[in-house]
């Protein structure tokens, strides 16, 4: 075998190697320098560096077109940068095929659609595509089952995806990407379409993945849940990182006030001591 097909051989090889369990405190996802601009030259990202830690779950908050949602894609691999890199594994996205990506981080996008009449259950299986071929797939059954069970949705597995309600199908969504069984969890607003009671279930998973090992991000808006259940918050403004780090350092009214463009109060719920975060009505921030 000739030097390159050996090195190439070496270089598919490599990419099908299974992932491992990342130890907590791993970096699993980090942009670099990120940059990205759309049609026309505007920079919706500008400079972007940003970790994704194993264990640990970040929110990404801040206001309309701040760059959010572009983040998450960027991160994905489904936009990508004008400048600067992505890193997975601590390798550039572009090391790996797509199937491998799979294997290591599962993506829930604001919008759940299908093309054609499948059951929820049919949805959430697809989560298993990666696996396929593989040792792990023996766990597809279990991985599923409980999926569907932790997002409430084992009575609706029988019913076409097309056919839910938004929150139906937000949750069956979810259970797809909880069913993929990867160590890092990238979602986009999982509670925008969903009842209180289901937002708090949605969260709680979310904690419960991160406390079990998994890097977990989530794009909110709701200022008071990301006090509440992440590690770590990343405010967007314009496009860049206007702060990174604990709920209680970066969530102030000061910064808040100010990207926002609106009075936000931060304070201490009087009984059980949670950080509160809360526009304030009545005035403008001049």
């Amino acid at each position: 075998m000739s030097t390159v097909l050996r090195s190439l051989s070496g270089v598919f090889a490599r990419h099908s190697e299974l992932p491992v369990v990342p130890e907590p405190g791993t970096v699993t996802l980090r942009a670099r320098g990120v940059g990205l601009e759309r049609t026309g030259g505007h920079r919706v990202l500008d400079e972007v560096d940003f970790e994704v830690v194993a264990g640990q779950i970040v929110a990404l908050v801040g206001p309309n077109g701040a760059g959010k949602s572009t983040l998450l894609a960027a991160l994905a691999g489904e936009l990508e940068p004008s400048s600067g890199t992505v890193e997975l594994d601590g390798h550039p996205l572009s090391y790996w095929a797509p199937v491998d990506m799979a294997r290591r981080r599962a993506v829930l996008p604001q919008n759940h659609t299908v093309g054609f009449p499948f059951t929820a259950r049919e949805v959430v299986a697809m989560g298993r595509a990666p696996w396929a071929r593989t040792e792990r797939q023996d766990h597809d059954e279990q991985r599923i089952a409980a999926a569907l069970a932790a997002t409430d949705v084992e009575h609706l597995a029988g019913r076409t995806f097309p056919a839910l309600s938004g929150g139906e199908r937000a949750r069956v969504a979810l259970a797809r990407v909880l069913a993929q069984d990867t160590a890092t969890l990238l979602l986009d607003e999982p509670t925008a379409a969903l009842d209180l009671g289901h937002q708090e279930q949605v969260l709680h998973l979310a904690r419960e993945r991160a406390a079990a090992g998994a890097a977990v991000v989530v794009v909110v808006h709701d200022l008071g849940v990301a006090a509440a259940y992440s590690d770590r918050v990343a405010v967007l403004e314009s496009g860049r990182i206007a702060a990174d780090g604990p709920p209680r350092e970066v969530l102030t009214t000061e910064l808040l006030t100010r990207v926002y463009k609106h009075p936000v109060d931060v304070f201490d719920h009087p009984v059980t001591g949670e950080q509160l975060v809360m526009p304030v009505r009545g005035r403008s921030a001049d």
